[in-house]
Formats: structure tokens, sequence, C-alpha cells
């Protein structure tokens, strides 16, 4: 916060120097240049412009269009009109602004034309302020988000595209202040890196209406993330701010202050097994041994719905099904066996969180693991450290070190620690295709994006052995679904075009009576 207080006040410094004469030359005294947020006040009366675009300065990636748009406004308050001169405003950086300020006898053109002069500047203007209402939903209000993996398989499908409401939890505000609108961690089609690491901000998360409950499924920052594109797990390895790492969805298993245990594949939370919401389609691998007679047994597969198997070092036929669907497999008698395949091995996995050699666990017999939260203090020693870390290190930023048996946390030596802040138990239902907290630990709440709320669309992955068109991979029956709730999910669609039918009809109405 120090660090951005003074680089505030520098930015205030560098403007006061630039705009004085000009500030006096529009009737205004040289000292209310200097004043903080008030100097900004003052310069939208001098542009003609509404006061609350001062407020835009400081939404962080809204302000990177807005200041363009101050030091244009400002070269044409004082008759820079040419292409050329707010090009030059620009390209700059505002500093043209310290040209005329000093070396050029510039005069105050009070009613000038506040719109542009050319069809170019009018197309300008509406398309930079249209990406700054669409950069202030999408930071902080409504995102649009893609299901690209299987791990909620069945509840939530790959080509599901949903909006993420960050209402709920309150929209965590950019650590990044320096990257391209509209997108995430990839500019499309250059393929390059979309923001500035080098340069970071405090980030706070604005209040919401309701707390991470346990079940729901949640967008959140994929915590491991290192790698530049989602998909390109080949791509440089390399540190990425908070804010730019990859987006996930999973289901909340375990919420702050859960103790969480995995038997036979079976959550338990607190010693209680676990419950779920009615539309939650649970998946594990079965090994299916149909009779031989069962000559179309593959088509029996794909008409309930199974399109991931494979088959064992055995041979033998491995599919991914709910329990309800495993049981209507047992209940078909021309279907030998349905075994649910579960690990029982007991070997150290390195790549099974906390990946410590002294916890021999797999993702089907887990635990017991404490999920921490915020104000809890807990024993700590050599023996949980592997738990907890990452989050005293990288997520709480303290300096830990061990030595023996002895640890240290910011030079003093410690044998409890105290959380600030809560986290998470993420998993995902496709229970063992998923790359879960089971892999990478917890889930602090500063990576918390939002609340997948509705399916706006949804499509089929295009499969070349069975094509179909664009519109029969349209799933219409998931468009404009909720993602929670009870029973059978509804489409709305219906609905939605009745209301944007109602609508046309009523503004072409009210255009016919304006126009007589």
């Amino acid at each position: 916060m120090t660090n951005l207080i003074i680089f505030f006040l520098f930015i205030q410094l560098i403007h006061f120097l630039g705009t004085w004469k000009l500030y006096q030359k529009a009737g205004r005294k040289a000292w209310e240049a200097a004043v903080p947020v008030y100097n900004a006040v003052i310069l939208t009366k001098i542009m003609n412009r509404p006061w609350w675009w001062v407020i835009l300065l400081f939404i962080p990636i809204v302000n990177l269009l807005m200041f363009p748009a101050f030091w244009v406004e400002t070269v044409r308050s004082f008759g820079k009109e040419k292409t050329s001169e707010l090009f030059l405003a620009v390209l700059t950086f505002g500093f043209y602004i310290y040209y005329l300020n000093y070396f050029e006898d510039v005069k105050y053109n009070k009613d000038r034309q506040l719109g542009p002069y050319t069809t170019a500047g009018e197309w300008t203007t509406s398309i930079v302020f249209a990406i700054v209402a669409a950069t202030i939903v999408h930071t902080y209000f409504i995102r649009p988000y893609n299901i690209p993996t299987s791990s909620l398989e069945k509840t939530l499908l790959i080509g599901d595209f949903l909006f993420v409401s960050k209402l709920h939890y309150g929209a965590p505000t950019p650590n990044t202040p320096i990257q391209f609108p509209m997108v995430h961690d990839t500019i499309p089609v250059l393929k390059i890196k979309s923001y500035v690491k080098d340069i970071q901000i405090p980030s706070f998360r604005l209040p919401g209406f309701q707390k991470v409950k346990r079940n729901e499924i949640v967008t959140f920052y994929w915590p491991a993330d290192t790698v530049q594109r989602f998909f390109d797990r080949n791509s440089p390895y390399q540190w990425k701010p908070v804010d730019k790492r990859s987006n996930y969805v999973k289901r909340v298993t375990g919420i702050a202050g859960d103790t969480l245990k995995i038997v036979k594949g079976n959550v338990y939370i607190n010693g209680k097994l676990e419950q779920y919401p009615d539309r939650t389609k649970l998946q594990y691998h079965y090994v299916v041994e149909p009779d031989a007679t069962f000559s179309d047994f593959g088509n029996y597969v794909i008409k309930n719905n199974v399109t991931e198997y494979g088959r064992d070092e055995n041979g033998q036929i491995i599919l991914n099904l709910t329990n309800e669907l495993a049981e209507k497999f047992k209940e078909n008698k021309r279907i030998k066996r349905v075994e649910k395949l579960i690990d029982t091995s007991h070997v150290f996995n390195k790549a099974i969180f906390p990946h410590s050699p002294n916890y021999v666990w797999n993702i089907d017999d887990y635990g017991p693991i404490y999920i921490p939260e915020k104000g809890r203090t807990i024993k700590l020693d050599t023996l949980n450290l592997p738990f907890y870390k990452r989050l005293i290190t990288e997520y709480e930023h303290n300096d830990l070190k061990v030595n023996g048996d002895k640890i240290s946390i910011n030079g003093k030596q410690v044998d409890s620690y105290t959380f600030a802040q809560d986290y998470y138990w993420m998993m995902g239902d496709n229970r063992q295709r998923s790359e879960d907290s089971r892999y990478w630990g917890f889930v602090p709440m500063d990576h918390i994006v939002g609340k997948p709320t509705f399916i706006w669309f949804s499509l089929e992955k295009y499969n070349p052995e069975n094509p179909k068109s664009f519109t029969e991979r349209i799933r219409w029956d998931r468009i404009f679904t909720t993602v929670g709730g009870s029973g059978k999910p509804v489409s709305y669609l219906r609905y939605f075009l009745i209301a944007l039918a109602a609508f046309y009809v009523y503004s072409y109405i009210r255009n016919k009576k304006k126009n007589k």
C-alpha cells in the first residue's frame, strides 16, 4: 500500500507540472491542479465532461481506457482538433500536454463542440465507451465462461457456456492494473501475454451477499498455475499474478473449518458422509463385463450417454458411470459384472497433495485433512508443515525457514500459526477424472472468482466419427437453464424469446408514435 500511495502521489506531481498553466488559461487557480482527486474534478469541468468520469479513473483496467480519453479531451479543450494532434496526445502518453503547457500559447475554448468532428471520431468514441462499459461488467459483475474439461461431466458438460456472477461472493479487484481489456491471460490470435506482471497492486474483495457454501459450484483461479496457456502445458513456466491464473470450475467439497476424509471414494465431512444436491451427478470408474452374446453392447453404452470409456491392463472394459447408471447396468442380464474401481494401494504417490512420503494417500483413500479457517490457530510442526507451507509463504506472504525440527516465520521461531484468510477444498463430480484439490491442495479465498448461475448456450464437441451439423450439435434443452437449484433443469429460452419479441413490438409502436 505504501508503494501504491507513493506512485499515486508521483502521478499527481506529473499532472500538476504538466497542466497548471492550462488550468489558469481556463480561468482556474494553479493550485487546483495539485490537489489529488479535486484536480480531476476540476479538469472535467474544464473539458465540459461529467464529473463521474473521475470515478472511472480509479477502477483498475477501466482507467487504462480513461487516461487516453482525458488526454484527448484536454488537448481538444485548448483548440487541438486535428487527428494528428489527438494521436500525438495518446502516443506520447499525455506528455504532449507538457508542450502545450510550456511552449505554445494555446487558447481555452469554453464553448467547443463536444462531439467528434469526423465520422471516424464518432465511431472511435462509441467503441471506446462500449469497451469501458463491457469491461466494468466483465470485471465486477458478470463474466462469461466456457466449460473446457470433463471434471464436472454430467453436471456441467464440455461446451456449456456460463454466466459467472461475481456479485454473490463480492468481486475481487484486479491485482494486475496493466492488462488488455476483455481477455484473460492471453491475447487471442497473437497468443502472447495480455498483461504486464511486473506491476502489481493490492487486491480486495467488494461486498457480496453470501458466503461460499459447501457443495456449490464455484469458479476460481487455479492456485498451482504456472503455464502461459491453459491447455499448453509445454509452454514456458513462469510466475503468474493471481488474477491471471487459469480459470477452474469445481464443486466446493469442504469449506473453511471442515475436516475432510475420503474412504473408498466416499467423502466424509467432519465425520459425516457428504450429502449432495439432487442435481449432482457423481461419476466413478466401473469395470463392466458384458456377456459374450451382448453383441450390441457398444450401442447400449452410447444410448446411455456414456462416452468416456477404455480398457484396463487386463483388457476389461472401463466405463465412467454414475452410481444410478451402474445399477441400471447391473440389472441388465446380458452384463455379467459391474464393479466400481477403487484404489486400495497404500504407496507414496508424489502427485498427490501434500506430496510428502509421510502420507501414502490416493484419490479414493485420502485424509483426514483440516481445511484452514481465517483466525483459527493450529499447532505447527514438521509433520503437518507440508499441508500449510504454501499457504503461509505464497498465499499469506510470510518468510518461512526450517532448521531441523524448528520452524521460523519472519525470523521468529514458532510452534503454531494463525491463518489470515479462509480456504476451500475443490473436487470435480467426475471423481476419478478430475485434477482437483487432491492433487494441488487448498484454494484461498482471494482466488475465488464467482458463482456460475446460468447456462446461456451449450454445444456438443465436434466428433469426426459421428459428424453433425452446427444446429444438430446445439443442446437446446440446456440453453437458458440455471446451474443451481433442485429438480431437472428447465430451459427458459422460450420465455426469453417471448420477452424479446414483446420488447421489439413495444419499441416499434413507441417509435411509430414518436414519428407521428
